[in-house]
C-alpha cells in the first residue's frame, strides 16, 4: 500500500510536470532570472508610425499624410515622417485598440501641453467606463506641469530628462484594451508616444490594472483627503502618487495615511505615522533653509519610493511644491471585498501642537483587482484641475 502511494505521488508530480511544459512560459514576468526563457508571446508595439501594431506594418506613413512630412521632404517614406499626432482642443485621440488577449509592458510618451488638461484613459475589454483615468503628469508621477518634470528612477515609472514618460506597470487584458488621450485644454496637443506589448495567453488568476486620480484645493479644515474610496471586489493596491502643495511657510508633512480594509469603519486596518514615513523619508526629507533663506529639501529617486521639489516662479501661491511616490511592489495591500485610502494634512504651531493644514492635494491611486470595477467620480473641472490660487 505504502509504495503504491508512493507510486501514484510520483506519478502526479510527473504529470503536473508535463502540463505545465506543455502550457508553456507565456512571457510575462520577465526577470532576469527567466529573461533566457523562451515562450510563445508575441512581441507588438504601437506609434503615430504603426497605429495598428500589426506585423510588418511599421513606418509605411507617406509625406501625404505624415506628420513630419516637411522635414522628411527630401527623403520621403521610411524616413520619420509621422513620429507624433496633433490633438486638437476638446478632441479625445485613441492612441491604440488592441484585440485579443495579451497584456501591455512599457509606454513612452512626451506630450507638448497643458499636462493637468491632457486626460489618459485605458479601457479593458469591452468596458464603458475607463479603468485607468488621470491627468498624463499625474499619472507619471509628475503633477507640477510641462517644465517642472521631476527626474524619476523607479521600477514601475520612469521620467527621464526632460519629459520622457515611462510606465513599465504589466497591465495584462483578455479580450481587448483601448487607450485614449483627451485634450481638455484650448491649445493643440503634440504627443510622441509608444506602447509596447505582447500578445499571449493570460491565466485566469490574472487582475487588471486601474488608476484613479483625485485632487482638493484646498482641503478644508480638520478632514481627511480621500485618495481612494468605492474600490469593490478583490485585488491589491500597488502604489500612491501625491503632489502636495502647502500654502503654509513652515512644515506640512504629518499627516497619516491610513489604509480601511474589508470593511473597516471608524478606524483602518493599516495606519501610517506620517507623511514623510509613509513615502520612506524622515525628519521632513531633510528641510532646511538655503543661502536664499528658502526652504529647501534633500530629494531622492529609488526602486520603490521618492520624493522631490519644484522651484516654479511662475506660480506664487505654493510655498512648497511636493511630489511624493510609493510603490508597493513587494508590499502589495491587499483586500477581498472593498478598500479606501485616506491622508490628513498636518504641520505645527506653537508649544509643540499639531496644526491642520488646508493645503492642495492630489494624487492617483494604482491597484489591480478582478473586473467589473466601479465607475470613477467624474474628474474636476478645468478650473479646479490646473494649478493656480485656492
Amino acid at each position: 500500500m505504502k509504495n503504491l502511494i508512493t507510486l501514484c505521488g510520483l506519478l502526479f508530480f510527473y504529470l503536473s510536470g508535463f502540463a505545465q511544459h506543455s502550457a508553456g512560459y507565456n512571457g510575462l514576468g520577465t526577470h532576469m532570472g527567466n529573461l533566457s526563457k523562451l515562450s510563445g508571446a508575441k512581441s507588438r508595439s504601437i506609434s503615430p508610425e504603426n497605429f495598428t501594431g500589426e506585423k510588418g506594418k511599421g513606418g509605411m506613413a507617406t509625406l501625404e499624410n505624415g506628420s513630419a512630412a516637411k522635414a522628411a521632404r527630401e527623403l520621403g517614406q521610411k524616413w520619420k515622417v509621422n513620429p507624433y499626432v496633433i490633438i486638437k482642443p476638446g478632441e479625445t485621440f485613441t492612441m491604440g485598440e488592441i484585440k485579443g488577449s495579451g497584456a501591455i509592458n512599457h509606454i513612452w510618451m512626451t506630450p507638448a501641453g497643458e499636462y493637468r488638461l491632457s486626460i489618459f484613459r485605458i479601457y479593458w475589454d469591452d468596458e464603458e467606463n475607463p479603468s485607468v483615468e488621470s491627468p498624463v503628469g499625474d499619472f507619471f508621477a509628475a503633477g507640477w506641469g510641462n517644465g517642472n518634470e521631476p527626474q524619476i528612477s523607479s521600477l514601475a515609472v520612469c521620467v527621464n530628462p526632460r519629459s520622457g514618460f515611462n510606465s513599465y506597470w504589466q497591465m495584462p487584458f483578455k479580450r481587448k484594451c483601448r487607450i485614449t488621450m483627451e485634450n481638455k485644454g484650448d491649445k493643440n496637443l503634440v504627443l510622441y508616444y509608444q506602447i509596447d506589448y505582447v500578445l499571449t495567453e493570460i491565466p485566469d488568476d490574472a487582475a487588471y490594472f486601474h488608476a484613479q486620480f483625485r485632487r482638493v484645493n484646498p482641503l478644508p479644515y480638520k478632514t481627511d483627503f480621500t485618495i481612494i474610496d468605492g474600490i469593490k471586489g478583490k485585488g491589491h493596491y500597488v502604489g500612491t502618487y501625491l503632489a502636495h502643495g502647502a500654502y503654509s511657510p513652515d512644515w506640512w508633512g504629518e499627516g497619516e495615511i491610513k489604509f480601511f480594509i474589508d470593511g473597516d469603519s471608524e478606524f483602518p486596518t493599516i495606519c501610517g505615522t506620517g507623511e514623510e514615513d509613509y513615502f520612506c523619508g524622515s525628519y521632513g526629507f531633510e528641510m532646511r533653509k538655503d543661502e536664499n533663506g528658502e526652504d529647501t529639501y534633500t530629494q531622492f529617486s529609488s526602486l520603490y519610493t521618492g520624493f522631490y521639489f519644484v522651484d516654479d516662479p511662475k506660480n506664487e501661491t505654493h510655498l512648497s511644491r511636493i511630489g511624493e511616490y510609493r510603490w508597493h511592489i513587494t508590499d502589495p495591500i491587499r483586500f477581498e471585498k472593498d478598500l479606501k485610502v485616506t491622508i490628513q494634512s498636518i504641520g505645527w504651531k506653537s508649544e509643540g501642537r499639531y496644526l491642520p493644514l488646508e493645503d492642495d492635494l492630489a494624487s492617483v491611486a494604482y491597484w489591480y483587482q478582478k473586473e467589473p470595477h466601479n465607475p470613477f467620480p467624474e474628474l474636476p473641472s478645468n478650473k479646479d484641475l490646473i494649478l493656480g490660487d485656492k
